[in-house]
């Protein structure tokens, strides 16, 4: 009897550490608090408000522009890093649209959330 019970806890164990290796691939929506701090040299906020309105920095940019006004900004950097802001309530299309143009030009990105 006290081998099946060694044999029970053993593979808890094992389903235990294997399930913690199990990462998925999706954006969350609500975005979650965290303590983490980035250390990054330069890097440009990309800030999308509930209006869909869209700032880089601290100026407000025309979707239709902001590509361009990013590759202006950030050709000379050797890692490009955009910050991106985005309140809860902006559609996840506009989310991906920054990220897409974060990854066709080779932009490390960050995804800004609320301290604890």
């Amino acid at each position: 009897m006290s081998s099946m019970t060694d044999i029970v806890f053993l593979l808890l164990i094992f389903f235990m550490i294997a399930s913690t290796l199990v990462t998925t691939n999706a954006i969350d929506i609500l975005l979650p608090k965290a303590s983490g701090k980035t250390e990054n040299k330069k890097s440009v906020a990309v800030s999308i408000q509930k209006d869909l309105s869209f700032y880089i920095d601290q100026s407000k940019v025309e979707v239709q522009n902001l590509e361009a006004e990013l590759l202006q900004l950030l050709q000379k950097e050797t890692a490009p890093t955009l910050v991106l802001r985005a309140e809860k309530s902006v559609p996840v299309d506009y989310v991906v649209k920054v990220m897409d143009i974060a990854n066709r030009n080779k932009f490390k990105i960050i995804l800004a959330v609320n301290p604890n």
